[in-house]
């Protein structure tokens, strides 16, 4: 048995339908009709599609003068490179007893790193975080600081991500462990509740005020300064993450206790995001709408609502939050006011920002 697959790995991964002792070391490719779910193809092409769409969008605002997009798209490749390996193979880092198996991922067409990491987790990255910045900056938030915009991307964040956290483990995209009770619990049905704090709000918005502060000034003359700033961007999200993660953290082993407090940070996220981005609303001061703010968010929300759909029956047959496959739904209700303010978000863009979508 190998060091990389212990006894939680393999019974997560089998629950997948594959066994993690028969994997390629380094890359592995499949044909887009292998996967497990049908969702699973059109996810890939729908996030990566939209990294490569955010990627142009940023090369054309760092022409512009403006080299914030292209930093926050390094960036989050940067803090994905520091983050996730060891969270696939907590051994290799000496973590393993600290915190153990946490998840794995379903085998898709394009798969890294012993099929832990598909292309498109590494393309999801760069797609959120550019996703919540441009809604933000479209509404004119980030022109009331580094700060107050950032705090309105851990709101943007959560509800356009926790759409996709909520139905992946029903779809088999991925696969939390269960028996993890040091990272996986307490959970919102299926989705662990340090995972919709930490990882789905506060790490996006703590990297978004890094890089706003640190590169958000005259652009460079030179690329190097511009590329350690990104760099030092990335590399310092994760110390931030676990920042806020210790009060949770000072719970200890009481998981009613973690529950409360997470909850607080959420509504905490909720409260100040909605009212941040409710007072851009009355504000006369805003950005042009650009072609990526213009579409993907509304075509990112869309595929998510179709998939959602499709996976209702499922859903609504499951019994003790167990569907007939036997996989673990997520929470509905939490999914529905996700898609409730992620769309009323769109609403205001759209209000805001009348007429022919501008050139960037």
């Amino acid at each position: 048995m190998s060091a990389a697959c212990g006894p939680d790995a393999e019974a997560v991964t089998r629950g997948l339908g594959f066994d993690c002792h028969d994997v390629s070391p380094v890359v592995s490719l499949r044909p887009p009709w292998a996967p497990t779910h049908w969702t699973m193809p059109l996810l890939e092409v729908l996030i990566v599609a939209g990294a490569v769409f955010a990627l142009v969008h940023a090369l054309r605002r760092r022409r512009e003068g403006d080299p914030v997009n292209l930093a926050l798209w390094c960036a989050s490749l940067v803090y994905l490179f520091v983050t996730e390996p060891p969270l696939y193979f907590p051994e290799w880092f000496g973590l393993d007893r600290l915190y153990g198996f946490i998840f794995a991922h379903n085998r898709f067409t394009v798969q890294f790193m012993a099929d832990r990491l598909p292309l498109y987790i590494v393309a999801f990255y760069p797609v959120i975080s550019q996703l919540a910045y441009e809604v933000v900056r479209s509404l004119g938030i980030f022109r009331r600081g580094a700060l107050t915009g950032s705090v309105a991307v851990a709101f943007v964040c959560q509800v356009f991500y926790e759409v996709f956290d909520h139905l992946g483990p029903q779809l088999k995209w991925w696969a939390w462990n269960p028996g993890n009770t040091v990272v996986n619990h307490p959970a919102l049905a299926s989705v662990p509740m340090t995972s919709m704090v930490l990882f789905a709000s506060v790490s996006m918005a703590a990297m978004t005020y890094l890089v706003v502060r640190l590169t958000g000034g005259p652009v460079p003359r030179r690329g190097w300064p511009l590329v350690l700033r990104t760099l030092l961007a990335g590399v310092l999200t994760p110390p931030a993450m676990a920042i806020a993660g210790i009060p949770s953290g000072l719970a200890g082993e009481h998981t009613t206790a973690r529950a409360w407090i997470l909850g607080a940070e959420l509504a905490l996220i909720w409260l100040a995001g909605a009212g941040i981005a409710g007072s851009a609303l009355r504000s006369p001061r805003r950005e042009p709408l650009s072609a990526f703010t213009r579409w993907y968010p509304a075509a990112y929300l869309g595929a998510l609502a179709v998939f959602w759909i499709g996976a209702l029956p499922a859903y609504f047959a499951a019994h003790d939050g167990v569907t007939a496959d036997g996989t673990p739904i997520g929470s509905g209700l939490y999914a529905l006011a996700c898609f409730a303010a992620a769309g009323l978000l769109l609403i205001a863009l759209f209000r805001k920002n009348p007429g022919a979508p501008a050139p960037g």
